[in-house]
This record gives structure tokens, C-alpha cells and sequence, in this order.
């Protein structure tokens, strides 16, 4: 952990990781496979103690009162900690992501022709709270694309964080690697800390990740640029010929996200044609779940025992076991409900109509768009190629998930013809 007194401080570390970097890829593929080898031998081994500083955080924010929903996200598990070392290992058996550095060469000019590299960033950096496994899946992001990282954790998790870094210097050292490749800024410097990292010119990238309210802190102060994640506030559109059944499923499965259900639906669409009895099959199947069930004032002449959903809770995330039901008219009254409330990361259709599956990706402004399928966040999926860490509304090349590609840019070369 980095104690810091001042902006000048920060920049000299920031330099560092910077050099740091640089340092990895010119070690190469075969070096950075084997330091998330590393990495992962040595989270494994020091999963005893990485437990134990995890309940003595727990222990201090309930005396705190830190709320429920960050509690559920600091509390380790070993799974949570074997997920992540078999992401490293994963990502250590995947090899070069850079798989466009040899794209074919154009002619640019008369007397010049070019091609595309893709590149790394530099120095990447991820403000976050609780989640403390997220700084080694992170410290496994970088290494694979060759970028030093920085991490910014929350005082919540202090000692689990300084655990697991422990770990990932171990791995470092035994590698003949600085431990400046991978930086946690200890809690000692408190909100100025964060403040001086989002100001340096020297972080290529910041990575905010946690509640809507971090992210959106993060987004204010910063003056480097940001890719802001996305949590929650996702909508689901039951179409006429859709059954309850298929709608009850999906709702559910997006919620078992484990710790953190990032595309949970939270609201859902009706279509007027949609039968009442069919809807109340919906709300006791998610009552029966433990699931708070709302409505509009509409719904609730239907459904009596539904709790009033307020103007407000259309367009922020619960971030809980909650969702919120209204009826619509049909498919393009939706998605206009749908763009202007929903987060904009994940939307679902539900219909067995083909002309529906086919306009209702053109009509929503939707990052990922998914049609009779769970959206439900698997950070760890079957392709390695497709790990994330989480998902993100920015338009662009990183839109949806936020993986490898998020932390490569892409050089171009021109060359003069003789």
C-alpha cells in the first residue's frame, strides 16, 4: 500500500506505473502468462489469511453501519476467491489479446501506406468499493494487455485489500518484476488521495466501480478520461405473445448474479393485452422469492397489494430484491419508456413475435440488447476471451462489457514508399 502526502507524490508513483508497464510488455506474452500464474498460485495460498482480514473488515463496518448492499459485496467467500484465481488462469492460458496487430496494410496516400497495431493504454486505474477480489481480476486485466494499474479501494475493505496485494507483490517479486506494475493507495490519505489520482495527466484511463453514486463522483471530479460502469435500472418489455412463464424466469436468473447482479431487471413492461391473471402469476412467483413488488397507480387497481412506485424509481436503480411493474400500449411506447429511464446497459424483449425481435434492437438504446434470455452478469464466462469485469453505456468500442479491449487502443503507422 502507497501512503501519499501530496499531488507531487502521486505523480512520481504515477510515473512508476507507468515505467512499470512499459517494463511488462517489453518482457513479453510468455512473462506476463506466467506472472498470472503467479498471481494465482499465490491468492491461492494466502486464502487463509486473505479471510481473516476480510472478517475483521466485515466487523468494523457493521460497527459503522456501512449499508446491507456493501456489506453483501465485501463479504469474501473462498468461491469468490477461486473465481478469481481461475480468471487469472484463464487469462494466463489466453495468451496475446492483441489479436489486430497485424491487420492488412492500406495505402493512405499516394506516398505512404499503413496499418493498425492495437496498443495498451498505459496506465489504467480502478476506483472501487468493497469487492476486494476485483483488485486481482483487475491486476489480471492489466498484466494480460501489458498496462501498470492502480487501485483505489474503499476504507470498508482496508485489510482484505491489503491482503490480497500482498499476494499480487509475491507474485511480482518472485517474477523479477517491480511491485510497481500493480498500486493500491493505502486509506491513510483518505478522499484526497482519489482526488489526486482523477486529476493527474499521466492516468490514461479511470475505471469506477460500485454504486451509481461513486460512479457519478467519479465522472464530476475527474479530469482524465473515464469509463463509467453500470449497475442496475434494467428493463424488461412483455410482449403480447410472451407467457408469463418465460417472463418469470428471466427476472429471476437476472438477479442471481453473484455478489453483484449488474443487469438484475428491476422494471418490467407490460403489454396492455397482457391478462391480468397472468401478471399476478409473475408477482407471487417473485413474492415467493422474497421479492418487494411495486406498481404504478394503474397496476394497483388491478393488483391491490402491490406497494406504489414513485415517479423517481423509473429512472434509478434498486439495486435490490425489487421490481417494479406498468403497463404500455405495445412495442414502440416501450422503448420510448425504456430510453428515457432505463440505464441503458442491458434490456430484455420477451415475445415470440419475429417482427418484434427484429425492431426492438433497432428501436432501444441499449448497450446490449437480449431477446428471450436472461441478461444475467457472469464475470467469468465459458470464452475467456469474453471475461469482463463489468458493463458500461458508453458509446464507443468499449460499449457493453468492459473487458480486455476496454484497456487497448489501437496505433496506427504510416510508412513512406520508396
Amino acid at each position: 500500500m502507497v501512503t501519499l502526502g501530496s499531488q507531487e507524490e502521486l505523480s512520481a508513483v504515477v510515473g512508476d506505473v507507468a515505467q512499470a508497464g512499459y517494463g511488462l510488455r517489453l518482457a513479453g506474452v510468455e512473462t506476463q502468462s506466467r506472472l498470472l500464474e503467479a498471481m494465482a498460485d499465490q491468492l491461492e495460498a494466502a486464502q487463509n489469511e486473505i479471510l481473516e482480514a476480510n472478517t475483521l473488515d466485515l466487523e468494523a463496518s457493521l460497527e459503522m453501519a456501512v449499508p446491507d448492499l456493501v456489506l453483501d459485496w465485501l463479504k469474501l467467500t473462498p468461491e469468490r476467491l477461486h473465481i478469481a484465481s481461475k480468471i487469472l488462469r484463464r487469462l494466463a492460458f489466453l495468451g496475446d489479446p492483441r489479436w489486430l496487430n497485424a491487420l492488412p496494410i492500406n495505402r493512405w496516400a499516394k506516398a505512404a501506406t499503413g496499418y493498425s497495431q492495437v496498443v495498451p493504454l498505459g496506465v489504467v486505474a480502478l476506483v472501487y468499493e468493497a469487492f476486494p477480489e476485483l483488485a486481482a481480476i483487475m491486476a489480471g486485466f492489466c498484466v494480460r494487455t501489458g498496462n501498470g494499474l492502480i487501485l483505489k479501494g474503499g476504507n470498508e475493505a482496508s485489510q482484505t485489500n491489503q491482503a490480497i496485494m500482498e499476494a499480487l507483490h509475491r507474485a511480482l517479486t518472485r517474477q523479477d518484476l517491480p511491485e510497481a506494475t500493480v498500486v493500491s493507495l493505502a486509506d491513510d490519505s483518505g478522499d484526497a488521495a482519489r482526488s489526486w489520482l482523477l486529476q493527474d495527466p499521466g492516468v490514461n484511463l479511470v475505471i469506477p466501480y460500485g454504486r451509481p453514486s461513486l460512479v457519478k463522483q467519479v465522472m464530476r471530479q475527474a479530469a482524465v478520461p473515464v469509463l463509467p460502469t453500470a449497475m442496475g435500472n434494467c428493463y424488461l418489455y412483455w410482449a403480447a405473445s410472451g407467457t408469463s412463464s418465460t417472463v418469470t424466469q428471466i427476472v429471476l436468473d437476472s438477479h442471481r448474479g453473484e455478489p453483484d447482479a449488474v443487469n438484475a431487471l428491476e422494471k418490467v413492461l407490460i403489454h396492455a393485452g397482457c391478462s391480468t391473471a397472468a401478471v399476478v402469476q409473475l408477482c407471487r412467483a417473485l413474492w415467493d422469492h422474497g421479492f418487494t413488488v411495486l406498481g404504478d397507480e394503474a397496476m394497483q387497481v388491478d393488483i391491490p397489494d402491490l406497494s406504489l412506485a414513485t415517479p423517481k424509481d423509473w429512472q434509478q436503480p434498486f439495486l435490490a430484491k425489487r421490481v417494479a411493474l406498468s403497463r404500455v400500449e405495445g412495442l414502440a411506447a416501450a422503448a420510448t419508456w425504456i430510453n428515457r429511464h432505463s440505464s441503458g446497459h442491458a434490456n430484455v424483449l420477451v415475445s415470440d413475435t419475429y417482427s418484434e425481435t427484429v425492431q426492438f434492437p433497432r428501436l432501444v438504446n441499449s448497450a446490449v440488447v437480449y431477446i428471450n434470455t436472461s441478461p444475467r452478469f457472469v464475470r467469468n464466462p465459458s470464452q475467456a476471451a469474453a471475461m469482463a469485469l463489468g458493463m458500461t453505456t458508453q458509446q464507443g468500442r468499449c460499449q457493453g462489457f468492459v473487458g480486455l479491449n476496454a484497456l487497448l487502443t489501437t496505433q496506427h503507422v504510416l510508412q513512406g514508399l520508396d
